[in-house]
């Protein structure tokens, strides 16, 4: 994988649950992806756009598990695809939740 710029900084709140001295930005890329766009500020968007490059992320987040719908709506904002693109909200659409009483 070619990444586009220095290692960034992100917050460490984004990733309270694991050991953030020990994260690995190469190997882990998926997660560090999912989890600054989906937890993450403005700042920490922007860095993580610039190490690992739109179209890597593009990719990572179109092919990831679970995504939370204001997430979704911010991907397909920033690379210009549909929500229909991405597999957790095909997913999700096809497994619909309980009725709320």
């Amino acid at each position: 994988m070619e990444t586009t710029g220095n290692k960034p900084i992100f917050d460490k709140r984004i990733f309270w649950d694991v050991d953030f001295e020990k994260l690995n930005y190469e190997t882990k890329a998926s997660f560090i992806i999912e989890r600054v766009f989906d937890r993450g500020d403005v700042e920490d968007i922007r860095q993580c756009r610039r190490f690992y490059g739109d179209e890597k992320i593009k990719q990572v987040l179109t092919k990831a598990k679970w995504l939370s719908l204001h997430t979704i709506y911010l991907a397909c904002a920033l690379f210009e695809n549909e929500l229909t693109d991405y597999r957790c909200y095909i997913t999700a659409q096809s497994n619909p939740n309980h009725f709320s009483y």
